[in-house]
């Protein structure tokens, strides 16, 4: 079971997600793009990126316009980027990222969802070293032999290209995803784009045989996703 299934099933499981929350998200990342830059997203590429991603997980216009106004008002809101790391059940690794206003309060939940279900939090680099971070492109409409005559003449370095199916994964260094997402657009206005994203990719992944892990494991991906400020949740579990 290649990677790009498991990019797929991540991206799929997220859609599955409480849609206030993921409205929420989507909401703190334009304010705090369009804080940093200008408030027009020609002329603010970073927010109009994210905007592009906001409308892909089909969040309601009024929102993405609620957000920019919200930036472009004054009101100051400071949020903080803070990733926790921690183990589960058995060979289980976690990455927690987070966006909040409040470091204190997060990390007292992040901390208290771990404690709930008998797992622990680790210290900063725990868990990280054993993952890979890169940008991750997944789209169909190009074949291996063309994907990658496109990223050769757009002179984009690549750690891998994986073929499951019809369906191309490119993994990139994490600077580089919007340049192979370009690049792959203005070759062919035909592929589709299924993923784009910065993500931490484990570089094993385990299988968890014992239903009490299975359950453990389930219960503290709940309660994490539950929680307003985490963004993103890394796993090395292979999803079944």
């Amino acid at each position: 079971m290649g990677r790009a299934f498991e990019v797929r099933k991540a991206a799929m499981a997220k859609t599955a997600a409480a849609k206030t929350k993921v409205y929420s998200q989507y909401g703190k990342e334009i304010y705090i793009a369009a804080k940093q830059g200008v408030a027009d997203p020609e002329m603010n590429i970073s927010l109009k990126r994210i905007i592009e991603k906001a409308k892909k997980a089909q969040v309601p216009t009024d929102i993405i316009k609620r957000a920019i106004e919200k930036a472009s008002s004054g009101v100051q809101e400071d949020y903080t980027s803070v990733r926790y790391e921690g183990f589960g059940p058995g060979a289980v690794t976690v990455i927690v990222d987070c966006l909040t206003d409040n470091v204190n309060r997060t990390v007292s939940e992040v901390r208290n969802c771990f404690t709930k279900t008998k797992n622990k939090m680790g210290v900063s680099g725990s868990v990280s070293f054993m993952y890979n971070n890169y940008s991750i492109v997944s789209f169909t409409g190009l074949n291996e032999e063309e994907t990658l005559e496109i990223l050769i003449n757009a002179d984009i370095d690549v750690n891998d290209i994986e073929v499951d199916d019809d369906v191309i994964t490119v993994y990139g260094n994490p600077t580089d995803l919007y340049k192979i997402k370009t690049a792959l657009e203005e070759a062919n206005s035909n592929i589709n784009i299924e993923v784009d994203q910065i993500s931490m990719i484990p570089m094993d992944y385990i299988k968890l045989e014992k239903e009490e892990d299975k359950e453990n494991f389930n219960r503290l991906i709940g309660l994490l996703d539950e929680l307003d400020d985490v963004q993103e949740i890394y796993h090395n579990v292979e999803l079944e």
